[in-house]
């Protein structure tokens, strides 16, 4: 294993493991062994050395002083944090000897791992763990608690997660950023866009809240939440009525266009108008500004597919390109993401043909506090291994959560940096390695490069990373595979040998050693053969009525799950990354404090001023917040920004209030389709 260990001083190369599209090529400054300074590394071809204030300060994460350094043993109740330290020897024998107890006693499907991207590495999220719960025949866990609605709803439109290389959109003429707040979230599309301003660019931001973004934009648009199928089914009407449609473009790689006119034509401005919010007038002035402007990109958020309708959202706004043709113009299409470029052998790392029974229950991470709360049924959980994830903070209906965590029954493991609110009901809590300390290779699904991480400094203290850890488990419950083995360098090759990717051609492990970041083979999408069942866009789409969905873009409205009258959206905030930093007492004090945005018609009526502190409620939960009147937010919506740690003095868990319920595809999760109700506290 290449490393840069050794070397006390110096600036090596890395890679941001954050879950952030824009994945940035960063340069780590050493001195006696230990990173003094994260900057950006102006060498890479996208991210051009500029980075976010969140990995700017990462030192303070890396050395924060309440980072774990050896594995703990609960020794008070359940989220009492009351820990001792123990071995590592006896914290692997303690977990296989629990294991081999309830398996023997009520199969391996009483054990569920629970993982996320809370580092990007490959190796880190999909690798080593994999396998080993493929092999002890564990309970399945659904990861689809981020992208999953989205990625569903646009494959169905363009086959797969394809969209605009983000370095074309240089050439850019109308930048459409629908539902991202992309200053926070994906800022190198934002510099990219700043760029093409000055040749004349525009941008428009459509969203539920005027954030930074909105701020930045050249025209802000609100929107009511969970309405922004009914919007692009708006602008599809126009473009038809206006003849702004490039009909030679949808005759030869689109199906389903004349289904679609018809379609659309129940969709009237005055209409979309009363679903949305948006004014007639803003409706003609978009779509006639998007049917003549080229090249236009629409950048798909993640925000508007966390709603119950947001897979079929993101299925309708994928399809405007084609109406106008941008997707054979240069810095013109769409982008949701584009991890289809860089798909990798996954059965290869992760090993699938290990699980002996392929019947082996799913269960989804969305729902995780019903699984554990359901302790009558026949087969309960019984022991819940977490990595790469919090879910008791970042699981929606988080109340429910900690029920299930709070059972004593329950053996739970924990691997982490920190104690976090997870940990804290956990039976065992193990140091796990940053990224800064291992080898691992990272697919960014935004710009298309793939990257290498070399380790820089060393283990910190006594944590591990997640191919040791699973290795030493693997081990001690007997597996004798080969593949329990394999070195991070064999499992890189492995999943870098790829051939049914063309993408890939020329990235192998020697490439990457050799230039840090290798970029895909691309390729215009158009002319080709897209992944769908036609090799078009499907704009109709006999696939999805084969699956039970309306096979044509529609609107349908979000559940009405009570007859609260506010539509509560828990958005990001700029200075953490889900609950990542949001113990960091740096991080906390750029951040400052949670905030509940709304509308100050709302705010007068209910007699609510700048710095009330408001309480929100509903049949799951409730928070109390600093109130931040304005016109930001449309009356009767709600958005409050960030995921804050509960204190015994402060009710900010905004998943307490989250439902949930699944979307319409891709069983993803509906954060934003909540409803509240909101008082002043007196």
């Amino acid at each position: 294993m290449q490393s840069y260990i050794n070397q006390l001083d110096g600036v090596f190369p890395s890679v941001c493991s954050l879950d952030c599209p824009d994945q940035c090529g960063l340069l780590l400054h050493k001195k006696d062994g230990k990173i003094i300074k994260v900057e950006g590394d102006s060498t890479h071809p996208v991210t051009k050395g500029n980075i976010c204030n969140k990995v700017r300060n990462m030192t303070a994460r890396i050395y924060d002083s309440k980072r774990l350094s050896q594995p703990l043993k609960r020794i008070g109740a359940k989220g009492e944090g009351k820990f001792v330290p123990i071995a590592w020897e006896e914290a692997i024998d303690t977990i296989t000897s629990k294991w081999k107890t309830l398996i023997n006693q009520h199969g391996p499907e009483s054990i569920l791992p629970y993982s996320f991207y809370g580092n990007m590495g490959n190796l880190s999220a999909e690798g080593m763990d994999r396998r080993f719960f493929h092999k002890l025949g564990a309970s399945r866990l659904e990861r689809s608690i981020c992208n999953a609605a989205g990625a569903a709803g646009y494959s169905y439109t363009m086959g797969g997660s394809f969209g605009v290389d983000p370095q074309e959109t240089i050439e850019t003429k109308l930048f459409i950023m629908w539902g991202i707040n992309a200053v926070s979230t994906n800022m190198h599309q934002v510099t990219i866009a700043q760029q093409a301003r000055k040749n004349g660019a525009k941008v428009v931001v459509i969203d539920v809240h005027k954030n930074q973004t909105g701020k930045w934009a050249d025209w802000f648009i609100p929107i009511l939440p969970g309405t922004d199928s009914a919007l692009a089914l708006g602008l599809m009407h126009i473009l038809y009525a206006e003849n702004l449609i490039n009909q030679s473009f949808l005759d030869e790689y689109t199906v389903g266009s004349a289904e679609l006119r018809e379609h659309v034509r129940q969709f009237e401005p005055a209409t979309v108008s009363a679903i949305t919010g948006v004014s007639i007038e803003d409706l003609y002035t978009l779509a006639r500004m998007y049917g003549s402007t080229t090249p236009s990109f629409i950048r798909i958020g993640n925000g508007l597919q966390h709603h119950d309708n947001g897979g079929m959202a993101v299925r309708t706004i994928a399809c405007l390109p084609a109406l106008t043709g941008q997707w054979v113009v240069k810095g013109g299409g769409a982008t949701k993401g584009n991890s289809g470029y860089l798909a990798f052998n996954t059965n290869a790392l992760q090993r699938p043909d290990l699980l002996q029974n392929k019947k082996t229950r799913v269960v989804n991470m969305n729902q995780i506090g019903q699984a554990l709360l359901e302790i009558e049924k026949e087969k309960p959980i019984r022991s819940l291994f977490v990595y790469n994830s919090n879910p008791a903070l970042v699981a929606p209906n988080a109340n429910k959560v900690q029920q299930g965590l709070m059972r004593e029954d329950l053996f739970t493991v924990v691997h982490d940096l920190f104690l976090t609110e997870t940990a804290m009901y956990a039976d065992l809590v193990l140091p796990a390695a940053s990224s800064y300390e291992t080898e691992d290779f990272y697919t960014s699904y935004w710009h298309n490069y793939v990257q290498l991480q070399r380790p820089v400094i060393e283990t910190y203290g006594e944590s591990k990373s997640n191919v040791e850890l699973f290795k030493l488990l693997a081990a001690n419950m007997g597996f004798e595979e080969a593949v329990f083995q394999d070195s991070e360098e064999d499992m890189i090759r492995q999943a870098l040998d790829f051939p049914d990717n063309p993408y890939l051609e020329g990235i192998t492990y020697e490439s990457l050693s050799e230039n840090q970041f290798v970029k895909a083979k691309m390729r215009p999408l158009f002319p080709g053969k897209l992944r769908t069942p036609s090799g078009k866009i499907e704009l109709y789409s006999e696939q999805m009525k084969q699956h039970g969905y309306e096979p044509l873009p529609t609107y349908t409205p979000i559940v009405k799950d009570s007859d609260l009258p506010f539509l509560f959206i828990p958005a990001p905030n700029h200075n953490f990354l889900n609950s990542t930093f949001s113990n960091n007492d740096k991080h906390i004090s750029m951040e400052k404090e949670p905030k509940l945005h709304m509308n100050i018609a709302d705010a007068l009526k209910l007699g609510i001023n700048t710095n009330d502190m408001v309480r929100i409620w509903n049949e799951r939960g409730e928070c109390i917040l600093k109130a931040a009147p304005g016109d930001n937010v449309l009356s009767g919506v709600l958005v409050s920004q960030g995921l804050w740690q509960n204190t015994p003095d402060k009710k900010q868990h905004i998943n307490a209030l989250t439902p949930d319920r699944l979307a319409d595809m891709g069983n993803g999760a509906v954060f934003f389709s909540g409803r509240v109700n909101l008082e002043k506290v007196l």
